[in-house]
């Protein structure tokens, strides 16, 4: 029976608590840095060599949504009631929204440093401290809304131009294409500092401190943002139905992207999935 995924916001008191206690548990027995771990490691960028799956490419869906399962199922062995709830940030747009009360995600960074003081993963508190990261610091930083250069999260007419594209990726499957869906939601856009930032890379640049990186699962926000992200594939292939991932078939020999992005029925590294078997999950969960 496929359990149900809910708006952060609609979470119970008892619902939060629970999420969040699975959370820190996983961090406590060492599981939740093998998943900081393993986003460092398939974080490839297009001016890297060999095969991207999960950024700048058309995987980027199928492999955060796999990323994302796996994830979800690790709470649920320790806590059955407990799903991955969604951030709606075309709607909870402010530094004082749901995902930042003390009893979920903790606020703001403080100035000087970043460092989060408030909520259960602040320092602090002692449950959650860095351990696989980019760089060398050890305590959860926020800089919400960009104080000294603020910008804006999404907007729900700038996801509306995602969602309304009926292609889900184009040639060279990368993050200069500037049709498909799938790079409008991953948000590379054209021009230099915010103007480029768009969908989800924006949000990731507005919540800052160690969202700005290859180890930004170190947040537990990253996995309210990537539920969002994945409900959106949901609705794009409700309202673009008979479409499918692409490409279909890999990159022919000769091709710049020849063995660098997964066609729909190659194998998703690191795991024994394809893009085909992760494009309906309907059996595993459904969103509020």
């Amino acid at each position: 029976m496929a359990y149900t995924r809910k708006n952060v916001s609609a979470l119970t008191a008892t619902e939060r608590r629970r999420f969040v206690g699975a959370i820190l548990e996983l961090k406590r027995r060492g599981e939740y840095d093998d998943f900081v771990r393993m986003h460092i490691e398939y974080y490839t960028a297009d001016g890297e060599d060999g095969l991207r799956t999960a950024h700048m490419a058309p995987s980027f869906l199928p492999w955060h949504r796999k990323f994302l399962l796996d994830f979800e199922q690790a709470l649920r062995r320790l806590d059955d009631s407990v799903t991955v709830p969604y951030w709606d940030w075309t709607r909870d747009r402010t530094t004082r929204s749901v995902p930042w009360r003390d009893d979920l995600l903790g606020g703001n960074g403080r100035s000087w440093d970043q460092q989060v003081m408030t909520g259960p993963f602040a320092y602090r508190e002692g449950r959650w401290t860095i351990r696989e990261n980019v760089t060398d610091g050890r305590f959860l930083t926020r800089d919400l809304g960009r104080a000294r250069d603020p910008i804006e999260l999404p907007t729900g007419t700038e996801l509306e131009a995602a969602l309304n594209d009926p292609v889900y990726d184009v040639s060279p499957w990368d993050s200069t294409v500037t049709r498909g869906f799938r790079n409008k939601l991953e948000g590379w856009g054209t021009g230099r500092g915010s103007a480029s930032w768009r969908t989800h890379n924006r949000v990731h640049r507005w919540v800052g401190g160690v969202m700005l990186g290859g180890a930004s699962v170190n947040d537990p926000v990253f996995w309210l943002h990537h539920s969002f992200i994945d409900l959106q594939w949901s609705r794009w292939q409700q309202r673009h139905r008979g479409t499918r991932y692409q490409p279909e078939r890999p990159p022919a020999p000769g091709s710049a992207q020849h063995r660098r992005v997964v066609a729909r029925y190659e194998k998703l590294p690191p795991w024994d999935v394809t893009p085909d078997s992760l494009e309906d999950v309907g059996r595993i969960y459904r969103y509020a």
